[in-house]
């Protein structure tokens, strides 16, 4: 699992971190509400954890502009505001959980099992992926680009499926590694590279706009070029 953290308060924050650490969770941190926008909004994470009270925008406003560019993370806030209306209204801005401060630590990762698990049940829902002219039918289990077919590996396919579930957002080696193979560490090969490659040259070699990017420093991007 990989999660954004939002907080503020330091001493929360390397709280959170540690113990999320321990559970063997992927954890970026911001600390105010514009940083956590463009991390958010370039970076592809299971689940966003989003204190209420931010510097420079606010908990609610971050998780809503967020929504308005389509971005349907899971987002749980923390605040020490606890009360029904309080509550209410993180919901309504397009929280999907809400967690009042104090709160345990196994009560919160327990919370961001349950979301992640939701949000991969629902993504399964789709039939169709497409980003541009490459389109990927989920019940033929089939491939093309631009109406040409494109036969990939059972490994190719899963690789290429959870990048376009991810679409505009740089994935990194440690995500693919972890969703793609199964690993929660890093088997120090050139497995993810090789597999890239393979992809890459089916996917893009007959084509003039390359969709397969590679961020430097940072893992990978599927989408076309930014002007």
């Amino acid at each position: 699992m990989n999660v954004l953290l939002v907080e503020d308060d330091k001493a929360v924050a390397g709280f959170i971190l540690k113990e999320l650490e321990r559970a063997g969770v992927g954890c970026i941190h911001c600390a105010d509400g514009d940083e956590a926008f463009a991390t958010a909004r370039d970076q592809a994470f299971d689940v966003w954890i989003v204190d209420r009270m931010l510097p420079s925008r606010d908990g609610l406003s971050l998780i809503q502009d967020l929504r308005l560019t389509g971005n349907t993370t899971p987002a749980l806030v923390l605040s020490a505001l606890g009360e029904v209306d309080d509550r209410v209204q993180g919901l309504r801005s397009g929280a999907d959980d809400y967690l009042v401060k104090p709160f345990a630590m196994d009560e919160l990762l327990a919370r961001l099992q349950v979301l992640s698990r939701r949000a991969a049940n629902t993504s399964d829902g789709n039939t169709r992926l497409q980003v541009a002219e490459l389109t990927m039918d989920l019940l033929r289990q089939e491939v093309s680009r631009a109406g040409q077919t494109i036969p990939l590996q059972p490994r190719e396919y899963k690789l290429l499926e959870y990048l376009m579930r991810h679409a505009g957002q740089v994935v990194t080696r440690a995500m693919l590694l972890e969703h793609v193979w199964g690993y929660n560490f890093d088997p120090q090969t050139n497995v993810i590279d090789v597999h890239v490659s393979r992809l890459r040259q089916k996917i893009d070699k007959d084509f003039e706009q390359p969709l397969l990017l590679t961020v430097r420093g940072a893992g990978y991007r599927l989408g076309p070029e930014a002007d």
